[in-house]
C-alpha cells in the first residue's frame, strides 16, 4: 500500500512533465511563420492550453499567443511610455489612476485589427494594476497584478 502512495504521485508528476515538454503543434508554427515571415523566433513555449511565441521583429521584442489549434489570440510588444500615444496618456491623466506611477507599457495587437495599450501602474507596494486602453484613450478595463 505504501508503494502505491509513492508510485501514483510519481507517475502523475512524470505525466505533467511529459505534457509540458510536448512538441509545439505544427499548425501553430505554420500560422506564426505565415503571420510573421521576417521574425526571428527566440522560443516556443507550450503551456498546454496555449502556445506563446517569443520573437524579435525589427529589433522589437514581442510575444504572440496562439491556441493549440493555431488560432492567433494576440501579440504584445513592450514599448517605452514615451512611445504611448498622446490619447492614451490623456486617458490616464483623466482617470482615477492619474497619480499612479507607470511601470511598464505594452502595445497589444488583437484579432480584427484592434490595438490596445496595457499600462502597469503602481500606487504603492500593495496597489499594482494593469490598465487597458483603446487607441482613443478610453479605459476599457483593469486587472490586479503582482
Amino acid at each position: 500500500m505504501k508503494k502505491l502512495f509513492v508510485i501514483i504521485p510519481s507517475l502523475f508528476i512524470a505525466f505533467i512533465l511529459n505534457a509540458q515538454s510536448s512538441r509545439v503543434p505544427e499548425i501553430v508554427k505554420e500560422t506564426f511563420e505565415n503571420q510573421y515571415p521576417k521574425a526571428d523566433v527566440q522560443e516556443y513555449d507550450d503551456l498546454l492550453v496555449k502556445v506563446v511565441v517569443k520573437f524579435t521583429l525589427d529589433s522589437a521584442e514581442m510575444k504572440a499567443t496562439y491556441t493549440n489549434k493555431g488560432v492567433w489570440k494576440g501579440t504584445d510588444k513592450d514599448i517605452s511610455y514615451s512611445a504611448v500615444p498622446t490619447e492614451v496618456k490623456d486617458g490616464l491623466s483623466k482617470s482615477k489612476y492619474a497619480e499612479w506611477t507607470v511601470r511598464e507599457s505594452t502595445q497589444m495587437y488583437l484579432p480584427g485589427g484592434a490595438n490596445q495599450y496595457r499600462l502597469r501602474v503602481k500606487k504603492n507596494d500593495l496597489q499594482l494594476k494593469y490598465l487597458f486602453f483603446n487607441t482613443s484613450g478610453r479605459l476599457l478595463r483593469t486587472s490586479i497584478t503582482l
